[in-house]
């Protein structure tokens, strides 16, 4: 059996896809499962465990310039690889007209379907197209989670029990040799290490500077070593604002997709704002603490669990509840740093 994943985008939705793989794994040993992904994302699908072919769809600069030469070839290129091969399932986890597209340009073999949501959830984009070009849609609650609906939806589609265990099947590697990370500057790494994942895409998900600096403060306090991230220029001053009354706090030089998954791996936990980065470190199963400023934590946080908590606060958490949140993580874990 073969089947295709169509789940283009962003950060954080590509990776609460990853579990229905998993399941999907599971259920159908043998079945070959590709992944049709936007090329920013890419790297980190092709470490989700048993993705055997990604393939990479450039939609949003190709909208950018739909007549140039470029798009010309590269939309034919991308056609010429999605219709390479036939499958007997297309499953739409997106659930919008960029999807759906994909979803109907793919092959499908004697027999095969194209499986989608019948409809929106709470909190989640919906586009009627989904409906049009799907054979079969499969109605599910609207108040569900991002990882869940992805795993319901293929489980009733392809008519298997929903496994009860969550897993990513995120792969990093152990060893940093001939990784992307020995070329830049060299950054703290280890199990001394905290990650700050401050920054965001959407404003209205940030936390204070001044809170990240009296948490950074009560962490070097403990004993751990602080790292700040970026992925773009106002990220950059961000961290480079925080860290400031750090001392000893690292601003990391601005790292790609494959080695800031590697870099977080090796570290003690993070700490983090509802983003990509916060959900890579669920994903990778780090002691994490996940920030929100209202409630869709349900929606997008991490499972309830020992090593995990979402924080939630009114108009922000403040800097006692997310410490008690690390501290409750700590409390079940080997002690890696001896208060100072």
């Amino acid at each position: 059996m073969k089947i295709l994943i169509v789940k283009l985008s962003s950060l954080g939705d590509v990776v609460h896809a990853m579990p229905a793989v998993q399941d999907l794994r599971r259920a159908l040993s043998q079945a070959q499962i590709d992944w049709v992904v936007e090329p920013a994302f890419a790297p980190l699908v092709r470490r989700c465990s048993g993705v055997q072919r990604v393939i990479e769809c450039d939609l949003r600069r190709w909208r950018r310039a739909p007549l140039a030469a470029g798009t010309r070839s590269g939309w034919r290129a991308f056609r010429a690889e999605l219709q390479a091969q036939a499958y007997d399932w297309v499953i739409d986890l997106q659930g919008l007209s960029k999807s759906a597209l994909v979803a109907w340009l793919a092959r499908l073999a004697p027999g095969g379907r194209r499986l989608a949501l019948a409809g929106r959830s709470d909190g989640s984009a919906y586009e009627s197209l989904t409906r049009w070009v799907a054979d079969q849609v499969v109605a599910l609650p609207p108040h569900i989670g991002a990882v869940a609906r992805s795993r319901a939806l293929c489980a009733n589609g392809l008519g298997y029990p929903l496994p009860d265990a969550v897993s990513f099947g995120l792969l990093a590697r152990t060893q940093l040799e001939g990784t992307a990370i020995e070329k830049e500057a060299p950054i703290a790494l280890g199990p001394k290490v905290v990650v700050l994942a401050h920054g965001s895409s959407r404003a209205d998900k940030l936390w204070p500077p001044a809170a990240w600096q009296a948490l950074g403060q009560r962490l070097m306090a403990q004993g751990y070593t602080l790292a700040l991230p970026h992925g773009n220029e106002a990220e950059l001053q961000q961290a480079q604002a925080i860290a400031q009354a750090l001392s000893g706090a690292q601003v990391w030089p601005r790292l790609g997709l494959d080695a800031l998954t590697d870099a977080m791996a090796q570290c003690a936990g993070v700490i983090g704002v509802d983003s990509g980065l916060s959900h890579i470190a669920v994903a990778l199963d780090l002691p994490h603490v996940q920030i929100y400023n209202f409630d869709t934590a349900w929606r997008t946080g991490p499972a309830p669990g020992p090593l995990q908590y979402s924080v939630l606060g009114t108009p922000s958490p403040t800097v006692d509840q997310v410490w008690q949140a690390w501290e409750a993580v700590c409390s079940v874990i080997s002690p890696v740093v001896e208060p100072t």
